[in-house]
């Protein structure tokens, strides 16, 4: 595959060629962030882009490969600052909060990155640049990928559970407020027993969706963070 999707672009185009594969990707991404992975098709491509299929498969042969040209768009959204400008934990906290937002953008992200291949080229910049940030803060070897796969393993986890209960909202059809309401009915129903998991339920919703799940990503890294800066200093 890495062949063809990867390089097919580099070849010269037939004569009456008139997409481009930006345009292919920008398009369905738009169909992507709107309708989800099963809201995708050629089929619905080639209608958004008022053209034929020989146009279309010429550039993206499968579906497949066009879900591995998006997912590779997504990487370049990605931040990764270089660590003399901002020095490796406000790098890798700039980074970290920029992978969450590229995700929350694009939620369909999760469900196709972890059994697809992450080989474009916009993934393996990102992962040279993440290498330099954490390598500048003294890990070696083998330790520079698991400090940077820790980082991402934590944030595209977090961020995964941040997506499905924006979208069991959303499928839900009600405002917010409704919602959690209902949410922290039945959560104190059943922690009727249990006071302190009560209290936990009120202090967790009082905040509101957005903050309460901000707060939980930005303790979560932060602590991470700190464990890998104690590492380092060992």
């Amino acid at each position: 595959m890495t062949d063809s999707i990867w390089t097919r672009d580099r070849k010269a185009a037939p004569a009456k060629e008139t997409l481009s594969r930006a345009q292919i990707v920008a398009a369905a991404m738009e169909i992507l962030d709107a309708d989800g992975v099963t809201g995708l098709s050629m089929r619905k491509l080639a209608a958004k882009l008022d053209a034929g299929a020989t146009s279309l498969y010429w550039h993206v042969p499968t579906k497949d490969d066009l879900v591995d040209l998006l997912i590779d768009e997504v990487w370049s959204e990605i931040d990764v600052p270089d660590p003399e400008l901002a020095g490796w934990r406000n790098g890798a906290l700039l980074f970290g909060h920029s992978l969450r937002s590229a995700v929350l953008r694009h939620p369909w992200l999760p469900e196709v990155m972890y059994v697809r291949p992450t080989i474009g080229p916009n993934a393996m910049a990102l992962g040279e640049r993440g290498l330099a940030l954490f390598g500048a803060a003294g890990f070696s070897d083998r330790d520079v990928d698991l400090a940077m796969g820790n980082v991402m393993s934590y944030v595209l986890g977090t961020v995964s559970a941040e997506v499905a209960t924006r979208e069991m909202l959303r499928k839900s059809g009600r405002s917010e407020e409704s919602w959690i309401s209902e949410r922290l009915a039945e959560a104190q129903a059943a922690a009727a027993e249990y006071p302190e998991m009560q209290e936990s339920v009120r202090r967790r919703t009082a905040a509101g969706l957005d903050t309460s799940l901000t707060e939980n990503f930005v303790f979560g890294l932060d602590a991470l963070l700190d464990g890998l800066e104690a590492r380092v200093k060992k």
